[in-house]
């Protein structure tokens, strides 16, 4: 009997639970929508007008942006310069000069004063022109001092003749020479100044023992000077020295 009442009791106890549990699930679905349905409209019924943009913001949004100014004209080209006509210059007339018959014909023609006539007569081995005193073979107005540097001596022969030898000196016969009785002709090159004397000597054919002699004689020879166009020049010539033993 009493496990019956307490297997009724249990059995309406767990009827309660599920008919409440039945009753509670409605309800509380139905309160979710109505706070959700809340939250959604209430914002709606109850938003205020929005503000309105400020003047700046419309002018940033609304307005579009100006374009940039053109760039300014290129300047104008420079004029240019005028073309002057140049003048050529006048000629310069040249008058030729004109000969004047002197007013007073002289009678009688006097010879210049301070012109050397030279020696009536004149003298042995002399040129027209010379002076009393002068050398024999020398050259009128004397020669210059020295030659100058950019002359090169030429070579007698065609229209270049040989000097005159002025001053001649005999060579030495050396002792030597003589003891050996060598005997025989040297043959030299020599070089001659525009003053006529001997700068330069070298030996084209010559003789061991007689060279030197040659060589130290002719040195001392002078010859009159070598003219070209009128001009000293130095001149290249060769001489000969003959040795022989009486």
């Amino acid at each position: 009997m009493q496990l019956r009442m307490f297997e009724s009791l249990v059995e309406s106890d767990a009827v309660r639970r599920k008919t409440a549990q039945s009753q509670t699930l409605p309800i509380s679905i139905g309160l979710h929508v109505v706070i959700i349905l809340a939250v959604i409209l209430v914002p709606l019924l109850t938003s205020e007008a929005l503000p309105e943009p400020s003047a700046a913001a419309r002018a940033f949004f609304v307005e579009p942006p100006s374009a940039p100014p053109p760039p300014p004209p290129p300047p104008p080209p420079a004029p240019k310069a005028a073309n002057v006509p140049k003048t050529p210059p006048k000629p310069v007339s040249q008058e030729e000069p004109k000969f004047v018959a002197p007013i007073d014909v002289p009678t009688e023609i006097k010879p210049e004063e301070g012109i050397d006539l030279g020696v009536e007569g004149g003298v042995p081995g002399g040129v027209e022109g010379g002076v009393p005193g002068g050398v024999v073979g020398g050259v009128v107005g004397g020669l210059p001092s020295a030659p100058p540097p950019q002359e090169q001596p030429v070579r007698v022969g065609g229209n270049i003749k040989e000097p005159k030898k002025i001053k001649n000196v005999n060579p030495v016969y050396p002792d030597i020479a003589k003891q050996a009785r060598v005997q025989g002709i040297v043959i030299l090159e020599c070089v001659i100044s525009p003053q006529g004397k001997v700068t330069n000597v070298t030996v084209l054919r010559g003789i061991p023992l007689l060279d030197q002699a040659a060589q130290d004689a002719v040195r001392q020879w002078v010859y009159s000077p070598t003219l070209l166009n009128g001009v000293p020049v130095p001149v290249i010539m060769t001489v000969t020295v003959n040795f022989k033993l009486n």
